[in-house]
């Protein structure tokens, strides 16, 4: 298969230096002319060059000034850029290196040197980007392994109990909506970046009650309301999937799909207010991740049946939840959840129909 041709743009106000590279550059490259900066900025987002060659010295916007509203320009910042100036100065050299450009040619210039800088400068991108698609490559089969892993591993808990299998489920879904509203909340920007990070956070959730592998089928299985002795021995159970997430998983501690989902573990009985537990950890000091949990695991229990009570109906439980909001919830994420609420009761009937 026929590489495809490399695209070079030129930018500079001087006609003569303009028709020179184009004319040694077009027999190799596509080549694509502005004469000023604006014009340069305009082309270079709709045809995103391998390179730009860059004049200085031009009227309105300079080429220091053009570089720098590239270098901003998320789309922009890492094409590589050639400096082409009369000012051959150490000063105005250090200002072009600092920008970022990756040389610096001084006018005059011999354009078969232009060209055998630009060809060497093209094979070293050409080497980066391939290293970099190995790296990307070699990290997605890396996160696909470990989300196996993690699958596997909530999956336990479907072997231990059914329902709770049916549990893992739907509040796996409604933690992935919660994610998916509150990614566009600036106050969760940093927890939940963008859409990748939802897909940790929908990953680990059915994680959160991996601790019950660890509880006696009398207590986890016991068809009545549990009496104090055995509600202590069930609260035991963040901290052990907290302890059987850190230990299966040794060597990724610092990997945020780990740790979102040893949060969610350990954190998810946490309440707002700083009663919950294991930690009677208060307000911002729950982690995210908890938090969404914490809403979607309480509204799956109010909604379910269970040995010892009727599923409620899905208003009383939207309402239940929305009395909680600030002293048990997250007041934002009870927001989003009532934005995904409507949501909800076709959701549960699908789960039913699959059921059947």
């Amino acid at each position: 298969m026929e590489q495809a041709r490399a695209k070079i743009l030129v930018v500079d106000d001087t006609k003569t230096n303009i028709e020179v590279l184009e004319g040694v550059l077009s027999v190799h490259y596509d080549v694509f002319v502005a004469k000023n900066g604006r014009k340069a900025i305009e082309i270079a987002e709709k045809v995103h060059p391998d390179l730009i060659l860059l004049d200085v010295m031009m009227p309105e916007m300079n080429g220091y000034e053009t570089m720098r509203v590239m270098r901003a320009h998320e789309d922009l910042k890492n094409i590589p850029v050639f400096f082409l100036t009369a000012k051959s100065d150490s000063e105005s050299e250090q200002i072009g290196l600092d920008l970022g450009a990756v040389d610096y040619i001084g006018k005059p210039f011999s354009p078969h040197l232009v060209l055998l800088r630009v060809k060497n400068q093209l094979e070293y991108k050409r080497q980066r980007d391939h290293l970099h698609d190995l790296v990307e490559e070699r990290t997605a089969d890396l996160r696909k392994t470990l989300k196996v892993m993690l699958t596997s591993l909530g999956s336990l808990a479907e072997f231990r109990d059914p329902e709770t299998g049916e549990h893992i489920k739907r509040t796996q879904i409604i933690v992935q909506r919660l994610a998916e509203v509150l990614m566009n909340n600036p106050k969760y920007a940093q927890a939940i970046p963008n859409s990748q990070y939802v897909d940790f956070y929908a990953t680990a959730a059915p994680l959160h009650d991996i601790g019950k592998v660890g509880i006696e089928d009398e207590i986890l299985r016991k068809p009545a309301r549990l009496n104090e002795q055995e509600r202590e021995i069930m609260r035991k159970h963040p901290k052990m999937g907290y302890d059987v997430l850190m230990d299966a998983t040794k060597e990724l501690h610092d990997n945020p799909m780990v740790k979102i989902a040893a949060d969610i573990a350990l954190a998810h009985h946490e309440r707002w207010d700083g009663l919950g537990y294991p930690n009677n950890l208060k307000g911002e000091e729950i982690p995210v991740g908890a938090r969404l949990m914490a809403v979607a695991d309480v509204y799956d229990a109010l909604v379910s049946k269970r040995p010892y009570k009727d599923p409620y109906p899905h208003k009383v439980a939207v309402d239940e939840i929305v009395r909680e909001k600030g002293t048990q919830f997250d007041p934002e994420v009870v927001d989003a959840f009532l934005s995904i609420a409507d949501e909800l009761p076709k959701l549960y009937e699908q789960f039913k129909e699959n059921a059947n």
